[in-house]
């Protein structure tokens, strides 16, 4: 093995604070850029431990090739022997709003209703008289081409006028409309390995946009994201939030082991009602040092523990058997 540790990504600036941590520990870690990637499936894999850092939102920043090399080289690792961190069940989950919500159906778990479709006479039928309504990519990511809209002409009009919105996989999904008090925002919640990390309120001030890379929304100064959406009247707000519920984290918890993920960031809002409305799982968790540090610890530094007692892990197992290999288990 070439190396302990394997970084796929396709965001280069929102790896380098982990880059950094990875470097100050002299880890014996390599990278593979996704957006000009290339793979042997019969020399795979180079490492114990690959950690999949693929975003969905690639395609708007004229990267769309990269997902489908990173699910491709994902599941190839998988077979190969290679433990992979957020590798292909948890990629495909958060490459699907519909799967998502479908998730959240099985568990229990409050969410808006979603209706994915590829049609929008087929869309209307069934989504009936409720509105307003959210219009999501099913391929989502930082808030990308989202809209919300107040009407079935409004919908009609919108996606005769701008087709690329069906872009990259031609599905897209209505979802229900929660309305939130400004002043309240959501709550996202990171997790390590189902451990609770971290939680903080985002206010967004309109913005669809609630990435929480310092690139894309930072502390101070202009973003530098590449998302296209109408600038908000204040820049996206940042908070620790220690009062987390703890129905709120044993849900979270639920939808990471169901769900796969390694490590990742659980999304929630505040119904007017009181209920805890579920709404987003991302298995592409890009940390916020400053929300850390509130806590008392670098984000990244623990990012950095776990992946190392994962190599560990992955160097003591057994390699894992493909598809139709038999274990000898009934």
């Amino acid at each position: 093995m070439n190396y302990d540790l394997v970084v796929l990504f396709e965001h280069p600036e929102w790896q380098k604070p982990l880059f950094s941590a990875l470097e100050r520990r002299s880890i014996r870690y390599g990278t593979l850029d996704l957006k000009r990637g290339a793979f042997d499936a019969d020399r795979i894999p180079e490492a114990p431990l690959y950690f999949n850092q693929a975003s969905p939102s690639a395609y708007v920043r004229g990267n769309t090739r990269a997902v489908p090399l990173a699910l491709s080289l994902v599941r190839s690792l998988e077979l190969g022997g290679a433990k992979v961190l957020n590798g292909s069940s948890a990629f495909a989950l958060e490459l699907s709003k519909s799967m998502q919500a479908a998730l959240m159906q099985r568990l229990n778990i409050p969410h808006p209703r979603t209706l994915a479709f590829n049609d929008v006479d087929a869309a209307l039928a069934r989504w009936g008289d409720r509105w307003p309504v959210l219009l999501k990519p099913e391929q989502g990511g930082s808030g990308a081409r989202m809209c919300l809209l107040n009407s079935a002409d409004e919908l009609t009009r919108l996606l005769r006028d701008q087709p690329d919105l069906w872009l990259p996989d031609h599905l897209l999904t209505l979802q229900e409309y929660y309305p939130v008090a400004p002043s309240q925002g959501i709550i996202r919640m990171e997790f390590l390995g189902c451990e609770l990390l971290y939680a903080m309120r985002v206010i967004s001030h309109g913005s669809f946009n609630l990435c929480p890379s310092e690139v894309c929304n930072p502390v101070t100064g202009d973003s530098h994201c590449e998302i296209p959406a109408a600038k908000p009247a204040s820049p996206v707000e940042f908070h620790p939030y220690p009062e987390v519920p703890a129905a709120a984290v044993d849900a979270g918890k639920k939808l990471m082991s169901a769900g796969h993920l390694d490590i990742g960031g659980i999304e929630y809002l505040e119904a007017a009602d009181g209920r805890l409305v579920f709404y987003d799982i991302n298995a592409n968790s890009n940390l916020r040092g400053p929300i850390g540090e509130a806590f008392g610890f670098d984000p990244f530094e623990r990012v950095v523990d776990f992946l190392m007692a994962q190599v560990r892990i992955a160097t003591e197992l057994p390699p894992r058997r493909g598809l139709g290999e038999s274990t000898g288990l009934p």
